[in-house]
């Protein structure tokens, strides 16, 4: 099978890469890697993978299959075109728009299969398969790798806990513009290391403001890096909002606080007031009172923490294919084949 990789955004190498290395290890598929401006610089396998930044190149490429952790995906391209999602976001209402640039959805558990296999009987344009989602085959791999390096932080730092802040990028739902003043105060207060790590889009303003504080406070991080499982492996407890990590970090069933999250359902501390930080933070560790609550986010959000994800996903393309064959190209809308050309470009027929 031909497959491409198509990574928008640097986030998404994470993402795709379990997909590459099932692929490669099955040892009968051709894989390109399909390359976004803004995830060039980060992409560290350059060497020893093909890969293009030239939509064109994609197109000649003849793929049969496209795996995209993105929104959108150009029509005009032949093969399957999957969606594999960037997280978990159920609370977003973006999250479960349909755009019409996708043949499959691989859904990442029980509760995201449901919903989006109404949305297909409803629309009756694509399909959909439960196969986990394809980052936590990276989890699996890597639960013990950076043990040493946490406690490398631990004794350099002497400190007992690690905590990572991990803000969404969305405007509207962020806690960047409040939480400043009582991270310092958890930092200098609680015997702690702070890791922040932030979305790799994310404003200059903002970057810049928690990098001054970070210098300022010898026992918070600022981390640059693309590779937020790194840390989410890491610390003990997450501070976030309304982020998709968030649910990256409860499926490892560790707890998270977060800061005015719009979820209607609970399963994590949640803070209204800046002051509440402290409180919040110190109940997780005495109480833990979201310990069941984690458990049935687990059984249904993703319960696929086998290593096993790329290789049902590959299983799941192979399926389609079989069923349906190859679409030449993806039935859409003007104004998604608009968006398409817009973003991508046309390509040479």
């Amino acid at each position: 099978m031909r497959i491409v990789l198509f990574c928008q955004q640097k986030y998404s190498i994470t993402i795709l890469y379990p997909i590459y290395k099932e692929a490669i290890k099955q040892g009968h598929h051709q894989v390109l890697w399909y390359l976004g401006q803004k995830s060039v610089p980060d992409f560290e396998y350059k060497g020893e993978v093909e890969w293009t930044e030239s939509i064109q190149a994609v197109y000649d490429f003849n793929p049969e299959a496209i795996y995209v952790p993105g929104n959108i995906v150009p029509y005009y391209l032949p093969g399957v075109k999957i969606q594999v999602f960037h997280g978990y976001a159920p609370e977003k209402p973006d999250h479960w728009e349909i755009r019409n640039y996708f043949d499959l959805y691989l859904t990442q558990g029980p509760y995201f299969t449901r919903g989006f296999q109404k949305l297909a009987e409803k629309h009756g344009t694509f399909e959909v398969m439960e196969t986990g989602w394809p980052r936590q085959d990276w989890i699996f791999e890597n639960l013990h790798t950076y043990d040493r390096y946490r406690e490398y932080l631990l004794s350099t730092y002497k400190k007992k806990k690690i905590v990572l802040y991990a803000p969404t990028f969305s405007r509207r739902l962020t806690s960047l513009p409040y939480l400043h003043d009582a991270i310092k105060d958890l930092a200098l207060t609680r015997d702690i290391l702070l890791i922040m790590k932030f979305h790799p889009l994310e404003k200059k303003q903002w970057v810049d403001l928690y990098k001054n504080l970070a210098d300022e406070v010898e026992n918070i991080l600022f981390m640059d890096d693309h590779n937020i499982s790194k840390y989410i492996l890491v610390a003990d407890v997450m501070i976030s909002d309304t982020s998709s990590v968030v649910h990256e970090f409860l499926l490892l069933n560790k707890p998270v606080i977060t800061f005015r999250n719009i979820s209607k359902e609970k399963f994590c501390q949640d803070v209204s007031l800046t002051e509440d930080l402290k409180p919040a933070f110190d109940d997780v560790f005495e109480k833990d009172p979201f310990r069941e609550k984690r458990r049935w986010l687990v059984d249904n959000y993703d319960p696929y923490l086998d290593g096993k994800v790329g290789m049902r996903m590959i299983a799941a393309a192979d399926d389609y294919i079989k069923r349906n064959g190859v679409p030449e190209k993806k039935r859409t809308n003007p104004f998604r084949m608009y968006k398409s050309i817009k973003t991508f470009g046309k390509i040479r027929r």
